[in-house]
């Protein structure tokens, strides 16, 4: 569990809020607009009013004891780069801060941002590659070359073991985990384990090997 601070409550607000709290973590949450914080002030552990480009608004709600704080503006990027220099400066631990931009990203980095993130980008990017490509269930991107995709087994693969499919000498690529039909999930399934049709692979691997992979299914 950890101590957690969001400034700035729109949509993406909304979401890491709703999943921060469902995951343990204490959440505390600022907006200076009243309608925007009011339906999730019953789940969080603190909820207040207030702009956050005022530097006194900010040293009142003591930065320091959180184990990060999340600056998710997306409608102004002036008080977002405002709120996240004045974090550091007062002395947070770790900011991660909205960007809808490259521009943007690279100001907010060099104004003491830890990470930043680009919420709208990201999904745009997994949806496009999900749908871009044949049989991908599911996909997350780990690093600009690697990433772990959910795909169903090539159908020389079923009633093999994973060892005698060959998978990683042939494809480069490793099998992460099992999912299977019931919803369960096995996590770095025995090489003996036997592979059936309606099991969901979770593979890593380049993205250049991936995509040779994909192109048989």
């Amino acid at each position: 569990m950890k101590s957690v601070l969001m400034i700035g409550m729109g949509r993406f607000g909304h979401h890491l809020c709703h999943n921060m709290v469902a995951l343990g973590n204490e959440v505390m949450i600022i907006d200076e607009d009243e309608k925007s914080i009011e339906d999730l002030t019953p789940i969080v552990t603190r909820a207040l009013i207030g702009d956050c480009t005022n530097p006194d608004v900010l040293k009142s709600l003591g930065v320091r004891n959180y184990d990060v704080c999340f600056v998710c503006i997306g409608s102004n990027f002036q008080s977002s780069l405002e709120i996240t220099s004045q974090l550091k400066e007062l002395g947070a631990k770790y900011v991660v801060s909205k960007a809808s931009r490259d521009i943007h990203a690279k100001f907010l980095l060099r104004n003491g941002a830890d990470e930043v993130i680009y919420p709208d980008r990201d999904i745009a990017e997994k949806v496009a590659k999900r749908f871009t490509a044949n049989n991908v269930f599911d996909y997350i991107e780990l690093t600009d070359d690697y990433s772990v995709y959910e795909i169903p087994p090539l159908p020389k693969w079923v009633g093999k073991s994973i060892t005698e499919s060959n998978i990683r000498p042939v494809y480069n690529i490793s099998i992460l985990g099992i999912k299977h039909n019931d919803g369960k999930v096995t996590m770095l399934p025995p090489a003996k384990y036997e592979i059936k049709a309606d099991d969901h692979l979770m593979i890593i691997g380049s993205s250049k090997d991936v995509e040779k992979l994909l192109k048989q299914l």
